[in-house]
């Protein structure tokens, strides 16, 4: 059969379908809407991602339709509608989050914003195991993401699943094979997530297909690269993450090494060594047609006392064009050959809100306005836009890349900037009566750091001050602490535990500091997460499956000698960044590896960033 080319929205590069069989998802905004694909990929489906409104008509071929979460409420006037006629279709359909919320709302039930929100690990109840639930235990462990609840089921809809505080979880119009859930199946923490797919894929919208595979697709690549660069050479940025790794190794590949060069630029913002081993490993690959670039001091001196992290995140991708651009007036021809390569995946798209209706969570320095002018001017290649990155790692595997460059740990184009907090005024540290309520049930103190940081709730951007808690408890209940604080108080997104002090412990002398990204911080910043890189090589052995470990500096602390920054240990398990767990470490070990950081000048304590994704994104900014 042949291949037949259907283009995935929001990207600049096209799939083929491999096929007959394909499921269609239409994206009401939700940062997860691109995972669910993946998830069905996982199967061997082929999906495609389509508007939210797209016409009835479109969809008539398609084995199955799966409606997206989204960051909006269906009862408002302007929030995303699915088309008249869509439900009439006779084509098996799954509402999740909002599209579960919008079923019953355009078919007869009620919705209401909740009481209780509902942000992390939740425990359902199945109360029919038919169909949808088929195989599954009568209790189940979900991910849950929201603030609407439907409390009323439309007509002809029976009651599946309910959790304490959702009493609709999960529903069903079996005749006309309607489903919703409030949960997020394509979330890797609801534990038996992939067979409730699964079990909608074959069970219910009856595929019988399975030919997708990401390992398939690098010729596909290639051929991508060479239609986009039209005999243009390729002027690429790369980092030594493995998304940027794999997206140049393939333009290396599908052009030739004379018409693709690699550009590195040292920020200065580097973690240590990063660039020597960097450079050591694109030179045993035999991608050695790469420039170094050191722009240190124009990054630092271009950030100055900026604070806010979208606009740090802004300034560091203007600053990586103006870097280049002064390369390319080096390099490029006279009649202006070239292009720009990135290593730009889903997460990347998703984030910064480039989706029809998705929410901005925060703006990548790939998707600054400079760059979305290049790509507008068909500038720009980036092969990898429609994979997220475990599947980037099974290209990678494909391609034959070393494996400690296939499984590197993820790490952020802006570097340690978005890891270095800063703040413009003094600000103490206030104890807020409803934490100190909620905390002394678990035998805790604590107090909320006036410090916004970047969160991730019911689909939308939250921005919210920090609980830091403190006191005598096990490592495996602070989850629970962090998911009940967050869940019960509106005005934080983010709580973590106090490992260790300079002493005891002193809220009332505690305040953030003005703090700026320097040389200075940066370094000591840069020292604190060379001991944790190399406390978890010492430990491998002791230590979970941590998938990424930011190390973060944070300006609180005392007036006095005890130090005026606080370093926060984030290590996080995931599979493709878009949710999270905190890795659970054992206690004993926490306390070693506070002791050793607590050894460099100026640090007051060291805090363990105890909150899942959502609410809190793996990067404090």
């Amino acid at each position: 059969m042949p291949k037949k080319r259907l283009p995935l929205s929001n990207s600049n590069e096209t799939c083929y379908r491999i096929g007959v069989n394909k499921i269609a998802i239409l994206n009401a905004g939700g940062q997860y809407c691109h995972l669910i694909a993946r998830k069905i990929r996982e199967l061997g489906v082929f999906t495609e991602i389509t508007d939210f409104n797209a016409p009835p008509d479109s969809l008539r071929d398609v084995s199955g339709i799966v409606l997206s979460g989204g960051p909006e409420s269906v009862y408002m006037p302007d929030s995303p509608r699915v088309a008249e006629g869509l439900f009439d279709l006779g084509v098996p359909i799954l509402g999740l989050c909002y599209g579960h919320q919008l079923i019953a709302h355009m078919l007869g039930g009620k919705v209401h914003s909740s009481e209780g929100r509902e942000y992390g690990i939740a425990g359902i109840k199945i109360l029919n195991s038919d169909g949808l639930f088929e195989g599954l235990d009568d209790t189940q462990t979900v991910w849950m993401s929201h603030g609407d609840s439907v409390d009323q089921l439309p007509d002809g809809f029976e009651l599946l699943a309910s959790s304490d505080t959702c009493r609709v979880a999960a529903m069903a119009h079996p005749k006309r094979d309607i489903y919703g859930l409030q949960f997020h199946p394509e979330v890797v923490h609801t534990v038996r997530g992939q067979d409730i797919i699964r079990n909608f894929v074959f069970n219910i919208c009856k595929v019988t297909t399975t030919d997708w595979q990401p390992k398939d697709q690098i010729d596909t690549l290639m051929k991508s690269i060479r239609d986009k660069a039209k005999g243009r050479k390729v002027i690429f940025l790369v980092s030594g993450g493995v998304d940027s790794t794999v997206a140049f190794y393939l333009c290396v590949r599908a052009l030739g090494k004379e018409n693709a060069r690699g550009i590195y630029i040292d920020t200065g913002l580097m973690r240590k060594n990063e660039t020597a081993n960097i450079i050591n490993d694109f030179k045993a690959i035999g991608a050695d047609n790469i420039d170094i670039v050191d722009a240190s001091h124009q990054f630092i001196d271009a950030i100055g006392q900026e604070c806010n992290p979208e606009r740090k995140r802004e300034i560091i991708g203007r600053m990586f064009i103006e870097v280049e651009d002064d390369l390319l007036k080096k390099i490029e021809s006279a009649d202006n050959n070239w292009i720009l390569g990135q290593g730009t995946i889903y997460p990347d798209t998703i984030e910064s809100g480039c989706s029809t209706n998705a929410s901005k969570i925060k703006t990548h320095h790939n998707r600054v306005d400079k760059i979305l002018k290049l790509i507008r001017e068909d500038k720009v290649v980036e092969p990898l836009t429609d994979f997220y990155k475990d599947e980037v790692r099974m290209l990678a595997g494909e391609l034959g890349l070393p494996q400690h460059m296939v499984m590197r740990d993820p790490f952020p184009g802006p570097g340690l900037a978005v890891r270095c907090i800063c703040c413009t005024e003094y600000k103490p540290v206030y104890q807020g009566r409803e934490l100190a309520k909620m905390l002394s049930g678990y035998g805790l103190n604590g107090f909320i750091a006036p410090a916004k940081t970047v969160g991730v709730q019911g689909d939308s951007r939250s921005y919210k001050d920090i609980a830091i808690v403190y006191g005598d408890i096990a490592v495996p209940e602070l989850e629970g602490v962090a998911r009940a604080i967050v869940n019960s108080i509106s005005g934080i997104n983010r709580v973590a535990y106090v490992i260790k002090g300079r002493g005891e412990i002193r809220p009332q002398q505690l305040a953030i500091h003005p703090a700026y990204l320097t040389p200075g911080r940066v370094e000591l910043l840069r020292e604190a997460d060379d001991i944790v890189r190399a406390f978890t090589v010492r430990h491998k052995g002791q230590l979970p499956c941590i998938w990424q470990f930011p190390v973060v500096i944070f300006p609180l602390g005392y007036d006095d000698i005890s130090g005026r920054e606080t370093i926060v240990l984030r290590p996080v398990l995931s599979t493709d960044g878009m949710t999270a767990r905190f890795v659970q470490i054992d206690r004993a070990l926490l306390d070693t590896l506070a002791t050793d950081i607590l050894h460099l000048e100026g640090i007051a304590m060291v805090l363990y960033d105890i909150t899942n994704k959502p609410p809190g994104t793996i990067e404090w900014e």
